[in-house]
Protein backbone atom coordinates (compact mmCIF):
# COMPACT_ATOMS: atom_id res chain seq x y z
CA UNK A 1 0.00 0.00 0.00
CA UNK A 2 1.03 3.63 -0.78
CA UNK A 3 -0.41 6.55 0.67
CA UNK A 4 -0.82 9.45 -1.02
CA UNK A 5 -2.08 12.22 1.18
CA UNK A 6 -2.52 16.47 1.21
CA UNK A 7 -1.69 16.12 4.81
CA UNK A 8 -1.76 19.48 6.24
CA UNK A 9 -5.34 20.27 3.97
CA UNK A 10 -7.55 19.50 6.93
CA UNK A 11 -7.36 17.78 9.92
CA UNK A 12 -8.27 13.92 8.84
CA UNK A 13 -5.59 13.15 6.78
CA UNK A 14 -3.24 13.22 10.30
CA UNK A 15 -6.27 9.92 11.66
CA UNK A 16 -6.09 7.86 8.41
CA UNK A 17 -1.74 7.97 8.15
CA UNK A 18 -1.38 6.83 11.96
CA UNK A 19 -4.16 4.14 11.42
CA UNK A 20 -2.51 2.76 8.50
CA UNK A 21 0.92 2.88 10.26
CA UNK A 22 -0.49 0.70 13.16
CA UNK A 23 -2.41 -1.83 10.93
CA UNK A 24 -0.23 -4.68 10.71
CA UNK A 25 -1.79 -6.18 7.61
CA UNK A 26 -0.51 -3.35 5.48
CA UNK A 27 2.37 -3.10 4.19
CA UNK A 28 3.21 0.67 3.57
CA UNK A 29 5.40 0.73 0.94
CA UNK A 30 5.85 4.79 1.36
CA UNK A 31 4.07 7.91 2.14
CA UNK A 32 3.89 10.40 -0.96
CA UNK A 33 3.10 14.20 -0.10
CA UNK A 34 0.50 15.66 -2.05
CA UNK A 35 -0.67 19.63 -3.17
CA UNK A 36 -4.09 20.83 -2.44
CA UNK A 37 -4.31 23.94 -4.49
CA UNK A 38 -3.35 27.19 -3.69
CA UNK A 39 -6.40 28.52 -2.32
CA UNK A 40 -4.89 28.49 1.29
CA UNK A 41 -0.82 28.69 0.27
CA UNK A 42 1.50 28.27 -2.44
CA UNK A 43 3.28 25.91 -0.71
CA UNK A 44 0.57 23.30 -0.03
CA UNK A 45 3.00 20.36 -0.60
CA UNK A 46 5.37 21.34 1.05
CA UNK A 47 3.40 21.54 4.13
CA UNK A 48 1.56 18.07 3.48
CA UNK A 49 5.15 16.82 3.33
CA UNK A 50 6.10 18.19 7.03
CA UNK A 51 3.15 16.98 8.46
CA UNK A 52 3.92 13.71 7.26
CA UNK A 53 7.41 14.14 8.77
CA UNK A 54 5.63 15.79 12.22
CA UNK A 55 3.54 12.61 12.72
CA UNK A 56 6.71 9.84 11.96
CA UNK A 57 8.61 11.94 14.60
CA UNK A 58 5.59 11.77 17.03
CA UNK A 59 5.28 8.04 16.58
CA UNK A 60 8.81 7.75 16.67
CA UNK A 61 9.29 6.23 12.96
CA UNK A 62 11.64 8.88 11.47
CA UNK A 63 13.41 7.08 9.08
CA UNK A 64 11.32 3.91 8.80
CA UNK A 65 8.95 4.74 6.28
CA UNK A 66 9.58 6.06 3.15
CA UNK A 67 8.37 9.55 2.06
CA UNK A 68 8.53 11.32 -1.35
CA UNK A 69 7.52 14.66 -2.94
CA UNK A 70 4.70 14.30 -5.56
CA UNK A 71 3.07 16.52 -8.06
CA UNK A 72 3.32 20.07 -6.60
CA UNK A 73 0.51 21.35 -8.28
CA UNK A 74 -2.53 20.35 -10.74
CA UNK A 75 -1.39 19.18 -14.07
CA UNK A 76 -1.87 21.49 -16.88
CA UNK A 77 -3.57 19.22 -19.50
CA UNK A 78 -3.73 15.38 -20.12
CA UNK A 79 -0.76 15.03 -21.70
CA UNK A 80 1.97 16.60 -19.34
CA UNK A 81 3.38 14.48 -16.62
CA UNK A 82 5.45 15.28 -14.19
CA UNK A 83 7.86 13.49 -12.51
CA UNK A 84 8.26 13.61 -9.22
CA UNK A 85 9.96 10.54 -6.37
CA UNK A 86 6.55 10.75 -5.42
CA UNK A 87 5.48 9.65 -9.21
CA UNK A 88 8.35 7.66 -9.58
CA UNK A 89 7.54 5.12 -6.09
CA UNK A 90 3.96 4.69 -7.79
CA UNK A 91 5.34 3.90 -10.97
CA UNK A 92 7.95 1.12 -9.31
CA UNK A 93 5.82 -0.24 -7.16
CA UNK A 94 2.95 -1.19 -9.30
CA UNK A 95 5.31 -2.32 -11.92
CA UNK A 96 7.71 -4.48 -9.37
CA UNK A 97 7.81 -8.27 -10.08
CA UNK A 98 5.23 -9.73 -7.19
CA UNK A 99 2.51 -11.49 -6.44
CA UNK A 100 0.65 -9.11 -3.92
CA UNK A 101 -1.57 -6.50 -5.38
CA UNK A 102 -0.72 -2.68 -4.77
CA UNK A 103 -3.52 -0.33 -3.05
CA UNK A 104 -2.49 3.12 -4.06
CA UNK A 105 -4.98 5.53 -1.51
CA UNK A 106 -5.68 8.65 -2.50
CA UNK A 107 -6.64 11.47 0.66
CA UNK A 108 -6.42 14.21 -1.54
CA UNK A 109 -6.47 14.94 -5.69
CA UNK A 110 -5.18 12.11 -8.12
CA UNK A 111 -1.96 13.88 -9.90
CA UNK A 112 0.68 11.50 -8.88
CA UNK A 113 -1.45 8.85 -10.15
CA UNK A 114 -2.61 10.47 -13.25
CA UNK A 115 1.32 11.35 -14.00
CA UNK A 116 2.38 7.55 -13.36
CA UNK A 117 -0.35 7.04 -15.45
CA UNK A 118 0.98 9.15 -18.20
CA UNK A 119 4.59 8.08 -17.70
CA UNK A 120 3.72 3.91 -17.72
CA UNK A 121 0.36 3.32 -19.29
CA UNK A 122 1.49 -0.09 -18.18
CA UNK A 123 0.63 -0.01 -14.91
CA UNK A 124 -2.84 -0.14 -15.97
CA UNK A 125 -2.64 -4.04 -17.11
CA UNK A 126 -0.92 -4.48 -13.23
CA UNK A 127 -2.94 -5.44 -10.16
CA UNK A 128 -3.30 -2.34 -9.05
CA UNK A 129 -6.27 -0.49 -7.10
CA UNK A 130 -6.71 3.45 -6.93
CA UNK A 131 -8.67 3.69 -3.50
CA UNK A 132 -9.84 7.60 -4.11
CA UNK A 133 -11.36 9.84 -1.68
CA UNK A 134 -12.77 12.11 -3.61
CA UNK A 135 -15.81 13.35 -5.59
CA UNK A 136 -19.07 14.62 -5.40
CA UNK A 137 -22.03 12.05 -4.67
CA UNK A 138 -24.10 10.42 -7.57
CA UNK A 139 -27.54 10.03 -8.13
CA UNK A 140 -28.53 13.13 -6.80
CA UNK A 141 -26.89 12.53 -2.78
CA UNK A 142 -25.18 15.03 -1.73
CA UNK A 143 -25.36 18.91 -1.64
CA UNK A 144 -25.64 20.17 -5.53
CA UNK A 145 -25.10 23.16 -7.44
CA UNK A 146 -22.07 24.49 -5.04
CA UNK A 147 -18.41 23.85 -5.75
CA UNK A 148 -17.07 20.69 -6.28
CA UNK A 149 -15.60 18.70 -3.87
CA UNK A 150 -12.82 19.63 -2.53
CA UNK A 151 -9.92 16.64 -3.61
CA UNK A 152 -11.43 16.62 -7.49
CA UNK A 153 -11.23 20.43 -7.63
CA UNK A 154 -7.75 20.41 -7.18
CA UNK A 155 -6.59 18.53 -10.36
CA UNK A 156 -10.23 17.94 -12.50
CA UNK A 157 -7.72 17.14 -15.05
CA UNK A 158 -5.69 14.66 -13.17
CA UNK A 159 -9.35 13.00 -12.38
CA UNK A 160 -10.10 12.91 -15.74
CA UNK A 161 -7.04 10.39 -16.89
CA UNK A 162 -7.31 8.28 -13.90
CA UNK A 163 -11.19 7.60 -14.64
CA UNK A 164 -10.89 7.22 -18.51
CA UNK A 165 -8.13 4.71 -17.84
CA UNK A 166 -8.08 0.95 -17.33
CA UNK A 167 -6.74 0.96 -14.20
CA UNK A 168 -9.30 -0.07 -11.15
CA UNK A 169 -10.38 2.25 -8.74
CA UNK A 170 -12.88 2.16 -5.28
CA UNK A 171 -14.22 5.72 -4.95
CA UNK A 172 -15.36 7.05 -1.82
CA UNK A 173 -17.28 10.41 -2.84
CA UNK A 174 -18.21 12.68 -0.55
CA UNK A 175 -21.51 11.75 0.82
CA UNK A 176 -19.80 8.68 2.26
CA UNK A 177 -16.49 9.94 3.44
CA UNK A 178 -19.21 11.96 5.53
CA UNK A 179 -20.18 9.50 7.57
CA UNK A 180 -17.45 9.30 9.59
CA UNK A 181 -18.14 11.92 12.19
CA UNK A 182 -16.94 11.53 15.43
CA UNK A 183 -17.40 14.11 18.24
CA UNK A 184 -14.66 15.67 20.62
CA UNK A 185 -15.92 13.87 23.93
CA UNK A 186 -15.55 10.39 21.88
CA UNK A 187 -11.67 11.60 20.50
CA UNK A 188 -10.91 13.25 24.52
CA UNK A 189 -12.00 9.73 25.68
CA UNK A 190 -10.20 7.33 23.22
CA UNK A 191 -7.58 9.49 21.79
CA UNK A 192 -6.19 12.30 23.43
CA UNK A 193 -5.09 10.26 26.41
CA UNK A 194 -2.70 8.12 24.46
CA UNK A 195 0.53 9.16 24.29
CA UNK A 196 2.34 12.44 22.30
CA UNK A 197 0.74 11.28 19.47
CA UNK A 198 -2.66 11.04 20.55
CA UNK A 199 -2.70 14.18 21.77
CA UNK A 200 -1.57 15.74 18.75
CA UNK A 201 -4.36 14.15 16.82
CA UNK A 202 -6.79 15.76 19.13
CA UNK A 203 -5.41 18.85 19.39
CA UNK A 204 -4.87 19.95 15.85
CA UNK A 205 -8.39 18.76 14.75
CA UNK A 206 -9.97 21.46 17.46
CA UNK A 207 -7.54 24.21 16.55
CA UNK A 208 -8.57 23.22 12.82
CA UNK A 209 -12.24 23.97 13.60
CA UNK A 210 -11.95 27.03 15.62
CA UNK A 211 -10.57 28.97 12.49
CA UNK A 212 -13.52 27.88 10.56
CA UNK A 213 -16.40 30.78 9.84
CA UNK A 214 -19.50 29.98 11.56
CA UNK A 215 -20.79 29.07 15.18
CA UNK A 216 -18.91 26.49 17.40
CA UNK A 217 -19.01 22.71 16.96
CA UNK A 218 -17.81 20.48 18.87
CA UNK A 219 -17.36 17.34 16.14
CA UNK A 220 -15.55 16.22 13.20
CA UNK A 221 -15.84 14.13 10.34
CA UNK A 222 -12.50 11.73 9.67
CA UNK A 223 -13.05 11.47 5.81
CA UNK A 224 -10.11 9.68 4.97
CA UNK A 225 -10.35 7.15 7.20
CA UNK A 226 -12.02 4.96 4.77
CA UNK A 227 -9.53 4.68 2.36
CA UNK A 228 -7.49 2.61 5.51
CA UNK A 229 -10.95 0.82 6.33
CA UNK A 230 -11.33 -0.33 2.77
CA UNK A 231 -7.69 -1.96 2.32
CA UNK A 232 -8.27 -3.88 5.97
CA UNK A 233 -11.47 -4.78 5.04
CA UNK A 234 -13.23 -4.26 1.78
CA UNK A 235 -16.73 -5.12 2.65
CA UNK A 236 -16.98 -2.40 5.27
CA UNK A 237 -19.01 -0.90 3.25
CA UNK A 238 -21.66 -0.96 0.22
CA UNK A 239 -20.71 -0.14 -3.18
CA UNK A 240 -22.29 0.39 -6.93
CA UNK A 241 -20.54 -0.56 -9.63
CA UNK A 242 -20.91 2.08 -12.36
CA UNK A 243 -19.63 3.50 -15.46
CA UNK A 244 -16.47 6.12 -14.68
CA UNK A 245 -17.65 9.61 -14.96
CA UNK A 246 -15.85 12.27 -16.80
CA UNK A 247 -15.97 15.42 -14.72
CA UNK A 248 -16.85 18.94 -16.45
CA UNK A 249 -14.55 21.95 -14.95
CA UNK A 250 -17.10 22.87 -12.62
CA UNK A 251 -16.90 19.10 -11.17
CA UNK A 252 -20.64 17.75 -12.15
CA UNK A 253 -20.52 14.00 -13.71
CA UNK A 254 -20.16 13.98 -17.60
CA UNK A 255 -21.69 10.50 -18.67
CA UNK A 256 -21.55 10.99 -22.17
CA UNK A 257 -18.68 8.87 -22.35
CA UNK A 258 -18.79 5.24 -20.94
CA UNK A 259 -15.59 4.91 -19.15
CA UNK A 260 -14.79 1.01 -17.89
CA UNK A 261 -17.00 0.38 -14.32
CA UNK A 262 -15.65 1.74 -10.95
CA UNK A 263 -16.52 0.87 -7.67
CA UNK A 264 -18.10 3.55 -6.21
CA UNK A 265 -19.14 3.66 -2.48
CA UNK A 266 -22.47 4.46 -0.98
CA UNK A 267 -22.19 3.58 2.40
CA UNK A 268 -19.51 2.67 4.82
CA UNK A 269 -18.80 1.55 8.52
CA UNK A 270 -17.33 3.90 10.28
CA UNK A 271 -17.99 1.83 13.62
CA UNK A 272 -15.76 -0.50 12.50
CA UNK A 273 -13.16 1.91 11.36
CA UNK A 274 -13.06 4.22 14.28
CA UNK A 275 -13.06 1.71 16.94
CA UNK A 276 -10.02 -0.37 15.29
CA UNK A 277 -8.37 2.75 14.91
CA UNK A 278 -9.18 3.22 18.80
CA UNK A 279 -8.12 -0.15 19.54
CA UNK A 280 -4.73 0.10 18.03
CA UNK A 281 -3.52 3.22 19.28
CA UNK A 282 -4.76 3.03 22.78
CA UNK A 283 -2.79 -0.37 22.36
CA UNK A 284 0.56 1.61 20.54
CA UNK A 285 0.57 4.27 23.77
CA UNK A 286 0.78 1.20 25.77
CA UNK A 287 -2.70 2.61 27.39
Amino acid sequence: MIIDTDAKNEADDQFAIVHALLSPSLDIRGLVAAHFGNRRTRSSLEESREEIDLLLRLMKLDGQVQVADGVPYALPDVGTPVRTPGVELIIDEAMRDVAEPLYVAFLGPLTDMASALLLEPRIAERDVTVVWIGGGGYDGRGPQGGRPEFNLSNDIVAANIVFSSQVRVWQVPAPTYRMTTVGYAELDAKVAPCGEIGEYLVRQLVEWNEGLPGPSIEFRALGDSPAVGLMLHPNCGTWVERPAPNFRHDGSHDFSVQNRPIRAYDSIDARFIHEDFFAKLRAFAGN
